[in-house]
């Protein structure tokens, strides 16, 4: 009996389905696909992006982080993403308007008899009203007042998601424009002082050879030409690291601009900007970053997203109104009238649902407190990492006027070591201890002036402060460098001084 079921067809579909289902295995890729995808990946790393042309400014670097910088397009396209999904979310509001056909059979007649209530005697013989094959057709428009409230307080959901991704795409930004001011500096650094540490260290590395040739021959007494090569080689090793220093920089920079390793890159080589100067009053800069910090905007906007669930879940308790408007066809032929329109109005409620009304007021209370308590915790963080980046900011000011002074002493004292010198080894040690000291007091003034550009960059990312248009895709990269530009230079002459001084513009600029 057991055999004889397996073999009906519809046992059988299904061992078959089974079957193919337990049957499926994905394969891993192979090498070559593997390398394949890896030439793709690198090649749409780099497409579609304006060659570099010449020296690259300071506005110029941001400018192509900003456009080409591969985090900053992530963040553009979860931003789209978003508004895809809030465009698809607002369609659920419409009415649905389902139209359907199909086609019924069936190896029988369909039936019956009647039978009486009292006797249970059959009345009538056994008769049919439908055929066995008949084609039907329909085209319906139903609309409920629970679907539409859900929907729009989805769409509504939605939207405010599209706020938080923009959110973070404004801090997305920023960091990249900060990392690009920390990066810039040095690497234009690296570039000055590469070739001068390059000469340096091939001097070091002969005067360290001739050392050890003088060593052989015995021409100096071997303790001091010990000396003399420890001395030598403390300089190659300190000249070393500071020059990887330099380097990984100018690779960090890349990098940022999306720009190939073996990319050729020069950098404009202009006299360092005056850095600009900071008031000691910081209430209004604490104040400025409250409102426009992307952090505290997006926990803001995901207080509204989160309230809309409990919103929707309120929705679910109330009486549902449902409209039904249709159009039906049948082409049983037994039917008086095959085609016919058909209404309906349907109100329901779930009386016992009404009973989680406390228990949402109270969830929606305390999801209000959280938010609400998570969104002044991030404030307060913001204000101490405003009066930290002050501060940090005025202290690196301190070390610039420090590392010039130090920059100056080192250079009269090369002057003096070369004028001084003599033919004997140990005055060519003092050039060279001189020099690397020299190089050593410029690097340490080119880090220290990197050191206050970032600083200064991080004040603006505590504050929030944008210096990019909002349609960066729109823009060419020499538009969008002077228009960086022309951003930057109103806001540290009007915005972010004014701010930091107390002056009248203030407080007007509080509120945008």
């Amino acid at each position: 009996m057991v055999c004889r079921r397996l073999r009906t067809p519809g046992t059988l579909l299904i061992a078959v389905l089974l079957a193919a289902c337990g049957a499926v295995r994905q394969q891993p890729y192979t090498e070559d696909q593997a390398i394949d995808r890896a030439q793709a990946d690198q090649v749409s790393m780099y497409k579609d992006q304006e060659p570099v042309t010449g020296p690259i400014t300071f506005h110029e670097a941001a400018a192509r982080a900003l456009k080409y910088n591969l985090d900053y397009r992530l963040k553009l396209m979860e931003s789209a993403l978003a508004s895809n999904l809030r465009d698809v979310s607002s369609y659920e509001m419409l009415p649905r308007l389902v139209a359907s056909a199909g086609h019924l059979g069936r190896n029988n007649d369909s039936g019956g008899t009647s039978i009486g209530i009292e006797d249970r005697q059959v009345s009538v013989r056994a008769s049919t009203s439908e055929e066995r094959y008949r084609y039907l057709g329909s085209l319906g428009l139903s609309w409920s007042t629970l679907d539409f409230s859900i929907a729009y307080y989805r769409t509504a959901q939605k939207a405010d998601q599209i706020l938080m991704a923009e959110e973070r795409r404004r801090k997305v930004a920023q960091n990249v424009l900060q990392d690009v001011r920390n990066s810039y500096w040095r690497a234009l650094g690296a570039q000055r002082l590469l070739p001068q540490v390059d000469g340096l260290l091939a001097r070091t590395n002969n005067a360290i050879r001739q050392a050890r040739e003088a060593q052989d021959k015995g021409l100096l007494p071997r303790q001091e030409i010990l000396a003399y090569q420890r001395a030598l080689l403390d300089s190659v090793s300190l000249l070393t690291i500071r020059r990887q220093d330099l380097e990984f920089s100018q690779a960090e920079l890349r990098a940022l601009m999306s720009l190939p390793a073996n990319a050729p890159m020069q950098l404009v080589d202009t006299p360092n900007p005056e850095l600009p100067a900071l008031g000691t009053d910081i209430g209004q800069l604490e104040q400025l970053s409250l409102v426009k910090r992307p952090e505290i905007m997006e926990e803001w906007y995901r207080k509204r997203a989160n309230e809309r669930d409990i919103e929707i879940a309120k929705a679910q308790l109330w009486p549902n109104l449902s409209l039904i408007l249709s159009s039906q066809y049948d082409s049983n032929k037994y039917l008086y009238n095959n085609y016919w329109n058909a209404t309906g109005v349907d109100v329901s409620i779930n009386l016992l649902k009404l009973l989680a009304i406390p228990s949402l007021n109270a969830s929606q209370q305390s999801q209000r407190e959280t938010d609400d308590a998570r969104r002044i915790a991030l404030s307060m963080a913001v204000l101490t990492q405003v009066r930290v980046g002050a501060l940090r900011y005025q202290l690196s000011l301190q070390e610039v006027q420090f590392a010039n002074e130090s920059l100056r002493v080192d250079a009269n004292l090369l002057d003096y070591s070369r004028a001084a010198r003599k033919t004997s080894l140990g005055s060519e040690l003092e050039v060279i201890r001189a020099e690397g000291r020299f190089l050593l007091s410029s690097y340490q003034r080119e880090a220290a002036f990197a050191n206050a550009q970032a600083a200064w960059g991080r004040l603006y990312n505590s504050v929030g402060l944008d210096v990019f248009p909002p349609a960066i895709d729109s823009f060419d990269i020499k538009t969008l460098s002077g228009e960086i530009q022309r951003v930057t230079t109103e806001m540290e002459q009007s915005a972010l001084l004014r701010i930091a001084t107390g002056g009248g513009a203030g407080a007007s600029l509080v509120r945008p």
